[in-house]
């Protein structure tokens, strides 16, 4: 009885403090929303409300108008989605050959691949936009996409995914006269959905809500991706709060919606490739 009591009383104060620390994440979202609904003179007024006196969508009308938007939103539709493709393309390509084939220099070749996990992309910044600029991709889909075209990190995540699919699986294929590229195509990629799912969430979301790459890249107002296009409402002296406000509501809404759809493959993704914990 003692147990139990004590159990729950866990229980209960391990409840209590998720939805506390819950309150804290979610706040900033819910400040967010609440802005995007009030006119504008609220937004500023002194002592701060959290939830809008009158209601108006106001801020939502507006953003179409006086930015393009639209524009915005299919640049970064294009930019994240192009590249989540590309890079699952590759990354499962060479995670392939590092967890299945035999070839010289392999474990050289992994090493170093790692390697460049831990080099910032600051130091490469420069080079990388010096040959964009030599190959006339400065404001071209090609300049956003291509050098984001594969990653250290989905080709590691993908390799340790690789490497707990049992071998018997391919040792049969192999036996009936299966290639590697039927091995890879029909065997490998439809048992990874997890992994592919949830390096495709990370892909995007990273992407999605990437700044400082499309700030280099693009010069033009009409190849500005989401995040880029919404620094244009923080102007030297104002910020008009409200519509900026309603524009990270709209850019996170693609955002969420994938979380969503790939959530069950997401959360066992991380757990067969040994990221969890």
């Amino acid at each position: 009885m003692v147990v139990q009591d004590s159990n729950r009383v866990e229980r209960i104060a391990l409840f209590t403090v998720l939805v506390i620390v819950s309150i804290f994440m979610l706040f900033p979202f819910v400040w967010m929303l609440c802005t995007s609904l009030k006119p504008e003179a609220d937004v500023v007024t002194w002592p701060p409300r959290l939830f809008p006196r009158r209601i108006t969508f106001e801020a939502y009308k507006t953003i179409w108008h006086q930015i393009p938007f639209l524009r915005f939103f299919l640049n970064t539709i294009v930019f994240a989605g192009g590249v989540t493709l590309s890079s699952l393309i590759f990354d499962s390509f060479s995670a392939y050959a590092f967890a299945r084939l035999d070839f010289p220099g392999k474990n050289a070749l992994f090493t170093l691949i790692l390697i460049t996990l831990m080099v910032p992309f600051h130091v490469v910044m420069i080079p990388v936009f010096s040959l964009l600029h030599k190959l006339d991709w400065i404001n071209t889909y090609a300049g956003l996409m291509i050098p984001r075209a594969s990653s250290a990190f989905g080709i590691f995540f993908l390799r340790q995914f690789f490497r707990g699919i049992p071998r018997e699986l391919e040792d049969a294929a192999f036996v009936d006269g299966a290639n590697v590229w039927w091995i890879y195509s029909k065997i490998i990629l439809p048992l990874s959905k997890p992994a592919l799912a949830t390096l495709a969430v990370f892909h995007f979301m990273f992407n999605w809500n990437d700044f400082l790459w499309p700030l280099i890249v693009t010069t033009s107002v009409n190849m500005r991706t989401l995040p880029t296009g919404l620094a244009l409402f923080m102007g030297k002296h104002v910020v008009e709060y409200a519509i900026l406000m309603a524009g990270v509501v709209l850019a996170l809404l693609p955002v969420t919606i994938a979380y969503l759809s790939a959530q069950q493959h997401f959360v066992r993704g991380i757990a067969l490739t040994g990221l969890k914990g």
